[in-house]
């Protein structure tokens, strides 16, 4: 069996303009000084990172290794969220999402594509140049809009959509392979990859590309209601990373699952700061444990009522105080009569 590594911390929710969040060196010593072990690092972010420069430059990558190394930490692996969702998006959401892209390609959804695909690539090469094993992303969605079957979907609708993704994707899939690195999707409302079912869908039409893999985050199935443990025993061998968030659903005679569009703080489904929800997470822990998970366990800070500093204080201890060091021995060894081989037949009524 094997242990996971941790805790670590996305960035993404942390940096900012103002000291110690505004620079690597600095937000990696804050990180450090909370009990963290490693940082996920936001690529788009270029107050924290440079990724054209690592694509290019094995040495680049060295050198911000180090930094985080004298601060107290390691990179865990890079994060291209904001690029992947761009990956694939329906023309509903242009404007919404033409934000995450670089100032050059907004509003040119062609151009914003093929952008997109240009960041996962020089990320597949950045991991390359880390050694990274895992990479953390969004797929983007073309079928999101029509998610609830009202009006009646066309059909084939649904399975073009996932031909389109998988067609974009897979040469991406395969730069990852290249330096044998997997990519893991987050299940995430708002994707077309949005639950097992649809995780499978997109398999599928990746042809099963072995780097085809989840970041498992158990706080958009409480949000969707989904048995988030019964996902690791479905999908653990896909499983290459894990956000550790939290998040509770508390439905009333007005809303449920979709939450009425109200505000966050009002949503019978929102996230929180881990321990404030309703994730179980030693049953998740020992899951992972179980099928021998050894990559990390991140924080990814997401509430609405607690401060981000609080909930960065809280979340290394609450991460360390639920990993499993796994055992290399039965716990009833002690019992043990050894092995005997006549012993066990004797012992069945075996002749011989």
């Amino acid at each position: 069996m094997k242990t996971m590594k941790g805790p670590g911390i996305f960035l993404a929710q942390f940096a900012g303009d103002s000291a110690p969040f505004d620079d690597l060196k600095s937000i990696a010593a804050w990180a450090a000084g909370h009990g963290y072990k490693g940082v996920q690092i936001p690529t788009w972010d270029a107050r924290l990172f440079d990724l054209k420069k690592a694509a290019e430059s094995k040495d680049y990558c060295d050198e911000v290794s180090g930094i985080c190394r004298e601060a107290g930490v390691e990179i865990t692996d890079l994060s291209t969220h904001l690029q992947g969702q761009l990956v694939a998006v329906h023309p509903a959401f242009d404007e919404a999402f033409d934000g995450f892209a670089a100032p050059e390609v907004r509003g040119n959804p062609k151009a914003r594509q093929e952008w997109a695909v240009e960041q996962l690539k020089m990320a597949a090469k950045a991991s390359g140049h880390f050694g990274f094993g895992s990479h953390v992303t969004f797929p983007g969605a073309l079928a999101w809009p029509f998610l609830y079957p009202w009006p009646q979907r066309p059909a084939g609708l649904i399975d073009t959509a996932f031909e389109e993704l998988a067609k974009r994707w897979v040469p991406i899939l395969d730069a990852f392979d290249a330096v044998g690195c997997d990519v893991g999707y987050e299940i995430h409302p708002g994707e077309d990859v949005f639950d097992g079912a649809t995780f499978e869908m997109f398999l599928e039409a990746c042809k099963d590309h072995p780097r085809c893999q989840i970041n498992y985050d158990p706080s958009h199935f409480v949000l969707q209601q989904l048995d988030y443990v019964e996902f690791i025993d479905i999908y653990h061998e896909r499983i290459c990373a894990f956000h550790v968030k939290d998040a509770e659903f508390n439905p009333t005679g007005r809303q449920g699952v979709y939450s009425g569009y109200q505000p966050w703080l009002k949503r019978a489904g929102r996230f929180r700061s881990l321990g404030d929800g309703q994730v179980d997470f030693a049953a998740i822990f020992s899951k992972l444990a179980e099928y021998d998970y050894d990559s990390w366990a991140v924080l990814e800070w997401e509430c609405a009522i607690k401060d981000a500093e609080q909930g960065a204080a809280e979340g290394a201890p609450f991460i360390a105080s639920h990993m499993i060091t796994v055992t290399e021995k039965a716990f009833d060894d002690f019992a043990s009569g050894g092995t005997d081989e006549a012993a066990n037949k004797r012992m069945l009524g075996i002749d011989g």
